[in-house]
């Protein structure tokens, strides 16, 4: 009987010691966590801007669609992440294709992560960059979509590819951008604190 009133803080000291193990357990604190994110996603700096430029899709056999497509991408969370909005618009203007994702960098595992929304779907993909571009792909049963950008200046290229194992890469996206303008989004606009 004089256990009962002892278990409330059984209860909490065991809930104590779970939370104090699960965060020993987390590599490193957070500033220097940020600080690696912030060093990582440095060098894809010259994916900041505001793009647009012609873009086609291969939506079925023998139907093309093309479109005008624009992306802006910025840093945001001091850096740490990078975000991107993509929209795909018709001859009549229309937005035919909108998509958003954030790049994040994890430095447990030393991997780059694309975070995507796109036509209601959403996963994450391993994105692999290089001092140019970047390759990332979605894993689709035996095929694998790739999509491989290169970057230079103020021209980026990127194609989209179906790749089933023993068989050539069957091409089906393909977009040609220009950079048009340094962007301050989405960092602008934060609500201030009055």
């Amino acid at each position: 009987m004089r256990i009962r009133p002892l278990l409330p803080v059984l209860t909490a000291l065991l809930l104590a010691l779970a939370a104090t193990r699960s965060r020993a357990q987390v590599p490193g604190d957070p500033a220097t966590l940020l600080a690696a994110q912030r060093v990582a996603l440095k060098p894809l700096a010259f994916m900041d801007g505001v793009w647009r430029g012609p873009a086609w899709t291969i939506v079925s056999p023998g139907v093309k669609h093309e479109v005008t497509q624009t992306e802006r991408i910025g840093p945001f969370l001091d850096s740490t992440v990078k975000v991107m909005e993509g929209r795909g618009y018709d001859a009549s203007g229309k937005v035919t294709f909108n998509a958003f994702a954030i790049l994040s960098f994890d430095p447990a595992k030393q991997a780059y992560t694309l975070h995507s929304h796109a036509m209601g779907r959403a996963g994450d993909f391993a994105l692999v960059p290089s001092d140019s571009g970047y390759v990332w792909e979605i894993p689709a049963g035996p095929m694998t979509i790739r999509y491989t950008a290169l970057i230079r200046g103020s021209k980026w290229r990127e194609i989209g590819e179906r790749v089933l194992p023993g068989q050539p890469a069957v091409q089906f996206f393909e977009m040609n951008l220009v950079r048009v303008r340094d962007t301050d989004w989405p960092a602008a606009g934060a609500v201030s604190m009055k």
